[in-house]
C-alpha cells in the first residue's frame, strides 16, 4: 500500500497521552490525526488499576516522579493538575471516587468505560484515527514532517507529536519503537528499564515460599543503607517476591543495580509489633503450648511454610519442642521476623512491567510546551519520556498532562 497524505497534527501513538494530546489540539481547533500501530487505539489503557483505570491521585507531588531531571515534570503537572484531570473526566461523563492513598477510580470500576469516553471525544472533535499504521521513520523538512510507515504510505504533517509509549507490556504494543524515531531527530536516550516490577531474589527457599503471601514491610537497602520503604501484602514467587509493596520499590531497585551497587531487600514479616511485643508474644505462645514443635507453635499466626523457613534460617530444629526454645534462638527467630534480608539480583522483564523508567532525555525538551529544543515542530508526550511515576495513579497523570500539553501547543498557529 502507497500513498501520500497531508495532516495539520500527526500523532504518533495511540494510548493514554496520545489520545489526550489529540483532543487537546483538536479542541484548538486543530485538525488531528492519530496513527497507531494497533488494531485498536488505548489497549493499555484497558489494563491500568488492574482493569479499573487510577485516573490519577489526589496526592500529587514532584516527589512522586522520578528521571535524570523529575523537576522537568513540574511545568506540565502544575499547568493539567490532578483536579484539570478530574474535571476533564467529569465533562466527559466520568463519575469519580477517591480510595485509599489518594487514588481516583471511575464510579463504574471499569478501565473500559474511560477508554469509551476518550474515544467518543476524538470522534466528536473530528480526531482521525489510523490503526495498523506503524512509523517507521520521521524526517523533518524544511516546512513540514514527512512520515514514513512500514506498509510504504507516507504522510506530511506540519506538526509531529511522538507519543509511542515505552517498552514496558510490550504485548500492548510497546516496542520503545519511539526512541529510533527521538534518535533520528536529534535526541539522546537514558537507557530505559522496567519499573513497577517485580524483583528477583537470590535464596534457597524460593521454590518452597513460592505463592505465600504476608501483609508486612520492605526496606531497600543500597549498599548497607537503607533508602526506600513500603507495606503492604507481599507474595513470594519461584523467582523472588511480588506485591504492590514491592512494584514501589522496584524503580530504585532497578536504577541502584544499573548502576552496580549491591541491593539488598529487607523484610519484615510482622510488622506491627516492636521487637519486644514480638518476642513476649511467642514468650506467651511457647510456654501455652510447650509440647508442641516449634513449627506447629506458630499456626494460627504465621503461614506454615514461612514458620518453618524463619526457623531454619534462625537455625532452630523445626520439631524442637517450643518448652525448649531458648532465649538465645528466640531473639534470632524475632531477628528474621522483623529483619530478613535477600541480596536483590534484578528484576523481571519488560513483559512484566507496568512502566518504563528511562527514554527520551528531558534536556532536550521544553517542559512547558512539550516541544523539542532541537527540531521546531516536534513535540513528545507521555512514556517515551524520561519522566516515570510512583504507584498510584501518577504514570497516567503523567501521560494526561504531557499529552494536553503536548496537544495545545501543536496546535498554535
Amino acid at each position: 500500500m502507497s500513498g501520500h497524505y497531508l495532516i495539520r497534527v500527526a500523532v504518533i501513538g495511540g494510548g493514554a497521552s496520545g489520545i489526550v494530546a489529540a483532543i487537546a489540539a483538536a479542541r484548538k481547533g486543530a485538525d488531528v490525526t492519530i496513527l497507531e500501530k494497533n488494531q485498536r487505539i488505548g489497549r493499555k489503557i484497558l489494563a491500568t488499576g488492574n482493569g479499573r483505570c487510577n485516573l490519577t491521585n489526589i496526592d500529587l507531588s514532584i516527589t512522586n516522579f522520578h528521571g535524570k531531571n523529575p523537576k522537568f515534570a513540574f511545568a506540565a503537572l502544575s499547568r493539567f493538575d490532578f483536579k484539570a484531570t478530574i474535571e476533564f473526566f467529569e465533562q466527559l461523563g466520568i463519575v469519580y471516587k477517591i480510595e485509599e492513598g489518594g487514588k481516583v477510580f471511575p464510579v463504574s470500576n471499569q478501565a473500559s468505560s474511560v477508554l469509551d469516553v476518550l474515544r467518543y471525544e476524538l470522534e466528536k472533535t473530528g480526531v482521525k484515527t489510523i490503526c495498523e499504521a506503524g512509523v517507521v521513520k520521521i524526517k523533518k523538512r524544511r516546512a513540514d514532517f514527512e512520515i514514513c510507515l512500514g506498509d510504504g504510505r507516507v504522510y506530511y504533517a506540519d506538526r509531529v507529536i511522538i507519543a509511542t509509549g515505552g517498552r514496558a507490556a510490550p504485548h500492548f504494543g510497546s516496542n520503545g519503537s519511539g526512541y529510533a524515531l527521538a534518535k533520528s531527530l536529534g535526541h539522546t536516550i537514558v537507557e530505559p528499564f522496567p519499573a513497577l516490577v517485580q524483583l528477583k531474589l537470590a535464596s534457597n527457599y524460593l521454590k518452597h515460599l513460592q505463592g505465600v503471601k504476608f501483609e508486612g514491610g520492605a526496606e531497600l537497602i543500597v549498599d548497607g543503607r537503607a533508602v526506600q520503604a513500603a507495606s503492604g501484602e507481599i507474595l513470594f514467587t519461584a523467582y523472588g517476591i511480588s506485591g504492590p509493596p514491592i512494584f514501589c520499590l522496584s524503580r530504585k531497585a532497578g536504577e541502584f543495580l544499573q548502576n552496580k551497587k549491591n541491593v539488598s531487600l529487607k523484610l519484615q514479616l510482622v510488622n506491627t509489633l516492636t521487637p519486644e511485643e514480638l518476642e513476649d508474644l511467642l514468650t506467651r505462645r511457647f510456654q501455652s503450648g510447650p509440647g508442641k514443635s516449634s513449627a506447629f507453635s506458630f499456626v494460627g499466626y504465621l503461614n506454615k511454610k514461612l514458620a518453618q523457613v524463619v526457623l531454619k534460617e534462625a537455625g532452630v530444629d523445626i520439631n524442637k519442642p517450643a518448652g525448649q526454645i531458648t532465649a538465645a534462638e528466640r531473639k534470632k527467630i524475632v531477628h528474621y521476623l522483623k529483619d530478613w534480608r535477600f541480596p536483590v539480583t534484578g528484576n523481571t522483564s519488560w513483559p512484566a512491567a507496568q512502566v518504563t523508567a528511562g527514554g527520551v532525555d528531558v534536556k532536550d525538551i521544553d517542559g512547558s510546551t512539550m516541544e523539542s529544543k532541537l527540531t521546531s515542530g516536534l513535540y513528545f508526550a507521555g512514556e517515551v519520556v524520561d519522566i516515570d511515576g510512583d504507584c498510584g495513579g501518577y504514570n497516567l497523570q503523567w501521560a494526561w498532562s504531557s499529552g494536553y500539553i503536548a496537544g495545545e501547543n501543536a496546535a498554535l498557529p
